[in-house]
């Protein structure tokens, strides 16, 4: 027993050295090293050998005092199967090698050096990318990037980026940036003097250690907000933004990465777009530009899953590049991109869209509570309710306007209707390998297809349609409500997705339902107060409260007994919209609407019955009666907003 101790503590047998030198006889290791492997059990032995010829094939020196790899100062002999090449008075000497081989091509596509706690440092030379999951803050410092097509530039404020993994994975792009002619010298003198205001010295000097020209400097800090405090709180949605994935390469870099909140992906998994996208979102932001041919109205339609949701997020980012606002029209009742499901809503977009849509629900300009995720065998309706919000567009900005992907039988014919309805410039329709085929909503297509609601109409001068049935409906200019509305006709831009969804048949149904509810908890988080602030439940908001002769009930979405209306509204979540025609009830109790009138919708809330007091529902820390940021159920309240009144 005692010799096979004494022969577990030996070093490596001589058959092991000389397999080593076997291999790769041009390895030539010093004395340090030589006494090093001898004293190394197998696992460390076969760790640095693997390490020694990595070295090897890379054409480098194993450092044994840093643990990196550096350039061999001799050059490597050539292989036997390489002709030497024979002197002679045609060769002359060996040229040098270009500029651009030396000194920022040795280094890595991107350096990353962590500042603190929950702070990181990170330089991306000119044309290199970073694919991450996580959330971040990121503050441009020098230079220029671009994250999900929006460039953000030094000088500019902060952006929240969340790449979470139930979408593409998000990717920060290092793109070229003016530099006026100047020399390398004169851009490491303006990048030390911004960064002297946000790094120590010992930063700095490492971040112009690594400094390349036309190199970005960029900030990553962790997040905090109610919005991510209040979603993982939830023990089921915890990892929703990081998943805890076991990886090998534990290194400086993976822990600067860390303590910010992200973790670096694979570059297969971040959003492709085909040629056919850029193209279509290169010809929308240059006529968006163009104030001559005045805002366009681009319709984005597609099968289920085919990325439009996605197409419309980059084309929002890329328009706000060159103009401040852009105006979006949901029309897709189930997955809804800045309200909570079931709304039809119209917003006006200042901010770019840097995550998934639980991650940016905003208070749209006008709402109408549908009541459902899905229009079916109830058309009119969702048709009236869009001319209503439509009616509020301006024409100021350009507007996009999303679809649903239902687009077969008669979800196709009421697409017509919404194209005649809404009179796009441009109709964007996306298409991909798993979608099913569909024909090409070209302007002559429509023109001679009957829809739901609408027939088809001969063609006018300069190829327009005449609807004087919707002429009633839609509020333009005062000069021309006298006259009927004229539609002209749209360009059809075909798009071929390469985007590659999560879902499948057969998940989808619960994908979808999943981001709903994000949907709703993303919204419910706004009721919350600002960071600083500890993380507080609903139920301990102070609630607002409205007698019952002030409100009108209307259940949706099923049929049920006058006698039994308030216990099917009592602890539900519900719809607060406000009525615009004066409605008189009885004075202990509320009004009973026949028919869901369409209305503005305010927000949405969870009800509780006092009775015979009053109804009370948790209230935002914004002042009433603005309730917008409240939740989502599958009944309505309306409320008429001038009759209520607050506790004291």
């Amino acid at each position: 027993m005692a010799d096979s101790v004494v022969q577990l503590r030996r070093g490596p047998s001589r058959s092991t050295w000389l397999r080593v030198r076997k291999a790769r006889p041009q390895l030539i290791l010093s004395r340090r090293p030589r006494r090093r492997l001898w004293t190394l059990r197998w696992s460390g032995r076969r760790r640095l050998r693997r390490r020694l010829l990595q070295a090897h094939a890379a054409g480098a020196d194993w450092l044994e005092d840093s643990g990196q790899c550096s350039r061999a100062a001799a050059p490597r002999r050539p292989k036997a199967a390489d002709p030497e090449p024979e002197p002679g008075p045609e060769l002359g000497p060996e040229p040098e090698p270009a500029a651009s081989t030396k000194g920022p091509q040795n280094l890595p596509s991107w350096s990353v050096r962590q500042l603190g706690p929950g702070r990181a440092l990170m330089l991306l030379p000119a044309e290199q990318t970073f694919t991450f999951s996580g959330i971040c803050r990121l503050t441009c410092l020098y230079g220029q990037v671009e994250v999900f097509g929006f460039l953000i530039s030094q000088g500019q404020p902060a952006q929240d980026i969340f790449s979470t993994y139930t979408h593409a994975y998000l990717t920060i792009n290092a793109v070229h940036y003016s530099v006026s002619e100047k020399r390398e010298k004169e851009m490491r003198k303006e990048a030390r003097i911004l960064l002297r205001s946000h790094l120590n010295l010992e930063d700095r000097c490492w971040a112009m250690k690594n400094f390349s020209p036309l190199c970005s400097i960029v900030m990553l800090e962790r997040v905090k907000n109610s919005t991510v405090n209040f979603l993982t709180s939830y023990p089921g949605l915890s990892y929703i933004f990081t998943q805890e994935i076991s990886t090998f390469q534990i290194n400086a870099e993976y822990f600067a990465l860390k303590s910010v909140g992200i973790r670096k992906e694979k570059k297969k998994k971040s959003l492709n777009l085909s040629v056919s996208a850029l193209s279509a979102l290169e010809e929308l932001v240059s006529v968006s530009s163009e104030e001559a041919d005045g805002c366009p109205i681009v319709l984005v339609c597609g099968a289920q899953d085919v990325g439009k949701s996605t197409f419309n997020r980059y084309l929002i980012n890329q328009l706000l590049n060159s103009i401040s606002c852009v105006d979006y029209l949901e029309c897709d009742l189930g997955q809804t991109e800045f309200t909570p499901p079931g709304c039809i809503s119209l917003l006006n977009i200042t901010e770019p869209v840097l995550g998934p849509p639980f991650t940016h629900q905003r208070t749209p300009q006008k709402m109408v509570y549908y009541g459902k995720p899905s229009c079916e065998n109830n058309y009119e309706n969702y048709i009236e309710i869009i001319k209503y919000v439509f009616s509020s567009y301006k024409r100021e900005c350009p507007l996009i306007i999303n679809t649903m992907g239902w687009v077969a039988d008669e979800g196709l014919l009421l697409l017509i209707d919404l194209i005649r309805l809404l009179s796009p410039t441009h109709v964007i329709q996306l298409s991909s390998a798993r979608s099913k085929q569909m024909a090409n909503l070209t302007p002559d297509y429509v023109d001679d297809m009957d829809g739901l609601y609408t027939k088809s109409k001969s063609k006018v001068r300069n190829r327009g349609y005449e609807l004087p049935e919707f002429a009633d409906n839609l509020e333009f200019a005062d000069e021309d409500k006298e006259s009927s509305v004229l539609f002209t006709g749209h360009k059809l831009i075909c798009v071929y997705s390469e985007f590659s969804p999560r879902k499948s048949s057969r998940n989808r149904e619960s994908h979808n339902r999943i981001f709903r509810e994000l949907a709703v908890l993303g919204y419910l988080s706004q009721l919350l107060p600002p960071v600083p602030k500890p993380l507080s439940p609903l139920h301990g908001l102070t609630p607002y409260q409205v007698p019952f002769n002030a409100v009108a009930l209307r259940i949706t979405h099923a049929d049920v007994a006058p006698t039994h209306i308030l216990y099917a509204v009592n602890a539900s979540w519900v719809g607060l919209c406000k009525i615009l025609d004066d409605v008189r009830g009885y004075t202990r109790g509320p009004i009973l609407l026949a028919q869901t009138p369409i209305c503005d919708c305010l927000g949405f809330a969870p009800l509780c019955l006092e009775f015979p007091l009053a109804l009370t529902w948790p209230s935002p820390w914004t002042p009433f009666p603005r309730p917008s940021h409240l939740l989502l159920g599958l009944l309505h309240l309306w409320t008429d907003c001038s009759h209520t009144t607050l506790p004291p």
